[in-house]
């Protein structure tokens, strides 16, 4: 009988299709209770900008080839690094963004 193993992977989707095809009571003995969530999703932040403020950042999200949210996100990332000082940025979805200051 072959012993089988448990997925090493944070990805929830992969997780997810693992117990479609698994029995859970087959894993009894390699499982523990933990207190703390063990995955947190994002902290969503509402955004209310003018129409031709939004249109802008649609637009050079579109420029960029991501997502109006991509975007902002990538600014809100840069900020807080300018912010905190450091000197390291961190790896954004958006391409051909890092190591830009000030969005340009």
């Amino acid at each position: 009988m072959t012993r089988r193993k448990l997925p090493k992977t944070d990805s929830v989707q992969e997780l997810a299709k693992f117990w479609d095809t698994h029995d859970l009571s087959d894993f009894e003995g390699e499982l523990e209770e933990v207190a703390e969530p063990v995955f947190v999703g994002d902290a969503p932040i509402e955004l209310h900008l003018r129409p031709t403020e939004a249109e802008a950042v649609r637009q050079m999200a579109q420029t960029k080839g991501v997502s109006s949210e991509d975007l902002l996100r990538q600014w809100v990332l840069q900020k807080i690094g300018n912010h905190n000082g450091s000197g390291q940025r961190r790896k954004t979805t958006a391409t051909g963004s890092r190591g830009r200051k000030n969005g340009r």
